[in-house]
């Protein structure tokens, strides 16, 4: 296992380089050496690395997840209003009713198995607009109406809605039962994460006011309790839900709104902590792809994602109707709103896993999916916010 991770950090750190150099996502590069390492190519990884690989892909979402919290600023969300909550769940709901009507024509999907592939495309990835947002955020692009605020907390409970649907419909997949009441899950899940995430955070924000001990201490205490809610979640059952994730990032928010100099510290602590877990990621999505099927499905694969990213940009639009935005501005939202890559590295293999007839086809659309809309979407966002976007 030790030579494994060796291959996987080094192989995936001068791979990213070379197409960072090449003004390409490096997470790109971490794909293709998961792709050439993993076991339908090289197979030089120990299976033991990618039996655990599932709960390897859950640590780099909470770190993600944190930093996105830790730099989002509740009090410009206020200032948006209405469209922050529309974003949250409209375009991704509208992508999801994409897929259910493409998916059966272009890839030969059943309609749950339709669902199942919309609530794994659906997520924008974190890892790919977080980064661009707060870039954003430090050159002033944007922040007089709050967009940059908007996308990532937009983002980040897009995904949770999206990870809540999709266990939902798996559970009917495998189980071969479903009950109406499995929705009340979704508000009773957002509900109860953020709030509980906000007193989690006040409590640490408390405790570190009280023993005066080092940031990185510090983020190892907040990474134990963010595994214990995650933990939490998954041990819950019945029609109460609690999404982990979202508490994770409400941890976030509730230690910058109590000590910002706080806040900004550890961010800088997890932007560390995520150079590592990027490449275990995404290295580790790509060693589970079946890169002979994925070929052979490539051209409807594609296909299908342009399409459902076209309802995609219509929920976002329809989100900002209204608003003070500029046409401009509601422009750049659609393109910033498009990136997939950690939801769909988290979650794309699952179905696979749990032994569905469709988890080669969900997988492969998953990983195109990233490949596509992740280079894509990080060179349209560098390209386009000083154009699109008033500097204040």
């Amino acid at each position: 296992m030790l030579f494994s991770l060796t291959l996987i950090f080094l192989s995936g750190l001068i791979l990213g380089s070379i197409f960072n150099r090449l003004k390409l996502p490096q997470l790109l590069g971490m794909l293709l050496t998961g792709i050439i390492l993993g076991p339908y190519v090289l197979n030089l990884l120990d299976p033991k690395i990618l039996t655990i690989s599932a709960d390897l892909r859950q640590i780099s979402l909470i770190i993600i997840l944190t930093r996105a919290g830790l730099n989002l600023d509740i009090n410009d969300l206020k200032k948006v209003g209405r469209p922050a909550v529309l974003m949250c769940f409209v375009p991704a709901t509208l992508e999801i009713l994409g897929m259910i009507l493409f998916a059966p024509k272009f890839l030969g999907l059943n309609l749950l198995d339709s669902i199942i592939l919309g609530t794994v495309i659906a997520a924008v990835s974190p890892a790919v607009v977080v980064p661009k947002m707060l870039k954003l955020m430090e050159e002033n692009y944007g922040t007089d109406k709050s967009i940059p605020q908007l996308i990532m907390a937009g983002a980040s409970v897009d995904d949770v809605y999206v990870i809540v649907l999709f266990t939902s419909f798996t559970g009917l997949a495998s189980k071969g039962t479903f009950s109406f009441l499995d929705f009340v899950k979704i508000p009773t899940s957002i509900l109860f994460g953020i709030s509980g995430g906000f007193i989690c955070g006040i409590l640490a924000v408390y405790l570190f006011k009280k023993l005066h001990i080092r940031d990185s201490v510090k983020v190892i205490i907040i990474l134990c309790i963010s595994f214990m809610l995650v933990t939490f979640e998954h041990s819950l059952k019945g029609i109460i839900g609690f999404s982990g994730l979202l508490a994770i990032m409400s941890i976030g928010i509730a230690i910058q709104k109590k000590n910002p100099g706080l806040s900004k510290r550890l961010s800088v602590k997890y932007s560390k902590l995520w150079i590592g877990a990027e490449i275990i990621l995404f290295v580790l999505v790509g060693a589970a792809v079946n890169i002979k099927y994925a070929l052979f499905s490539a051209i409807p694969s594609i296909i299908l994602i342009f399409l459902v990213l076209i309802f995609r940009m219509i929920g976002v639009f329809i989100c900002l109707l209204g608003t003070s935005l500029s046409f401009k501005e509601r422009i750049f939202c659609m393109i910033a709103y498009c990136p997939k890559a950690t939801v769909q590295a988290a979650i794309g293999s699952i179905p696979l896993a749990m032994g569905l007839s469709s988890g080669d086809t969900i997988l492969t659309v998953a990983v195109l999916s990233i490949l596509i809309t992740a280079p894509l979407g990080a060179f349209a966002i560098d390209t386009t916010y000083k154009k699109l976007l008033l500097k204040n």
